[in-house]
């Protein structure tokens, strides 16, 4: 089984950071794709950032330039920071993992349980 911990959620003023981690637990598997994905109240959830196993990054056009999506492929750990947050980047903060179980050939889909963000005065 495969557990995702998210951390790092939280208020912060508009024009601060936030830096979001998320780390895949369990045993025999690997991680391929990881990703921040995010849903705000009323509205679908979104992707925000996704990041290959190559780490190259690709991110939602409203998120550009403002964030960083990392990871640590050796502790399967995605990172997510948060420069220059707007009220409007305020929702529940989801990270997934595709997983390739030992022996298995397709991926498999996992999510973490999501992490506030509130970006307020």
């Amino acid at each position: 089984q495969v557990q995702l911990v998210e951390s790092g959620g939280g208020l912060v003023e508009p024009g601060g950071s936030l830096r979001l981690s998320c780390a895949a637990s369990g045993s025999g598997f690997s991680v391929n794709d990881m990703a921040w994905y995010r849903q705000a109240p009323g509205k679908e959830r979104e992707l925000v950032a996704r990041v290959s196993t190559g780490e190259i990054a690709n991110y939602a056009d409203s998120v550009k330039g403002r964030f960083t999506a990392t990871r640590d492929n050796a502790k399967n750990t995605v990172f997510l920071q948060m420069d220059s947050l707007k009220p409007e980047d305020t929702a529940v903060y989801y990270c997934f993992a595709a997983i390739k179980f030992r022996g298995y050939i397709n991926n498999r889909n996992y999510w973490g349980r999501g992490t506030q963000v509130t970006v307020a005065s």
